[in-house]
């Protein structure tokens, strides 16, 4: 049986460049649970576990069905309530979306067999807020970000002043990619997309 291995499809999309470029990103299919607070707080940690309980789950059911898949990297929208850029905005106050794509094929009927199963795996609570959904952020500016997430600040800057020289808007929120396992990788070898969705002014 081949895997399908999501990144290898579609490679402009878990790919970049590390300095700012215009992209444009296809709708795609999302497991997705949402939060607040530092990404260090115990509950960051716990709705991870919750999504990749789900996303493997998920893999399992396809697999038994003839189609297995490559669980794709963490992704993660990040925003808070204010004018301020959010890494100037205490971390307790960061809202955030954790993401892991899935295959179109993943149905809704197959998501909450998953999540079923998921729950009596591992028995976490916050299992019952993941979600199944699709999303298209089109037009963005992007960038690969490597060293320590504390430093992200500063490819950020660049890829605002590529936002301004273009005549370009911001257009959602700040999203990443998570290349990386920050288990097993030294702070400065860490690589991040960063991805930003904009419109023409």
């Amino acid at each position: 049986m081949d895997k399908l291995d999501l990144a290898k499809k579609y490679p402009h999309y878990y790919r970049a460049k590390t300095t700012p470029e215009i992209v444009n990103i296809e709708e795609a299919k999302y497991v997705t649970i949402v939060g607040k607070g530092a990404p260090d707080s115990p509950i960051f940690q716990k709705k991870i576990k919750a999504i990749y309980s789900v996303a493997y789950s998920i893999k399992s059911i396809c697999k038994k069905q003839g189609k297995d898949f490559v669980v794709p990297k963490l992704e993660g929208i990040w925003w808070v309530e204010s004018d301020k850029p959010y890494f100037e905005v205490p971390r307790k106050e960061w809202h955030w979306k954790l993401l892991i794509m899935v295959p179109d094929y993943v149905s809704q009927q197959i998501f909450i067999k998953a999540k079923e199963e998921a729950m009596k795996k591992k028995k976490l609570e916050e299992i019952e807020q993941v979600k199944l959904e699709k999303t298209r952020e089109g037009l963005c500016v992007q960038a690969l970000h490597i060293g320590p997430y504390d430093t992200e600040y500063k490819t950020i800057q660049k890829m605002e002043q590529y936002i301004k020289e273009n005549n370009l808007i911001k257009n959602g929120p700040h999203h990443e990619i998570y290349l990386s396992d920050p288990r097993k990788t030294p702070p400065h070898k860490l690589k991040t997309i960063l991805r930003q969705p904009v419109k023409k002014t």
